[in-house]
């Protein structure tokens, strides 16, 4: 066990905020038009096994995390579709960031949820009401749409800087 979890969970939770922190710099690359190739490859490869490894707990029927699971793999396939095979020619550059980035906002929304359940004043908070889970969500939601929009303004163009 580490910190009250059992190896697998640590993992898929170790996972899971890698993704995180390399798809936020990923996402401030795609401001000034740089493609981050090292950090995008860690992004999209810890969030398609936090998505895996999240199938992997035991089964009891469908739940939010297997069907956010379940988006988030098919659009991390559009991302990486659209990123390396069709190299973001055209329309796949706008594909890629948008996929991406909405991937990035399903693990952060899961984060969200989770510290909610887990941590005791988040979840104490929450007990009586859900207004503070659901306004974080949504506050979270709308800055995701104004980065989102930043950064397909950003990473627009053909002069885009390698990592």
């Amino acid at each position: 066990m580490i910190f009250g979890m059992t190896y697998f969970t640590f993992f898929h939770v170790l996972l899971s905020l890698i993704g995180i922190v390399a798809g936020f710099i990923v996402m401030f690359g795609l401001f000034g038009g740089n493609r981050m190739d090292g950090w995008t490859a860690i992004f999209l490869l810890a969030t398609i096994l936090t998505s895996v490894t999240g199938f992997m707990f035991p089964y009891h029927g469908p739940t939010p995390g297997i069907i956010l699971g379940v988006i988030s793999l098919l659009l991390l396939a559009v991302s990486v579709y659209a990123r390396y095979p069709r190299k973001m020619l055209g329309g796949m550059r706008k594909a890629y960031v948008i996929t991406a980035m909405l991937a990035l906002w399903l693990n952060v929304f899961v984060l969200i949820a989770q510290l909610f359940e887990k941590v005791p004043a988040l979840h104490a908070l929450a007990a009586g009401s859900k207004v503070p889970f659901l306004a974080s969500q949504v506050v979270v939601l709308i800055l995701f749409i104004l980065l989102t929009n930043r950064a397909l303004k950003g990473f627009r163009g053909e002069a885009l800087r390698p990592a």
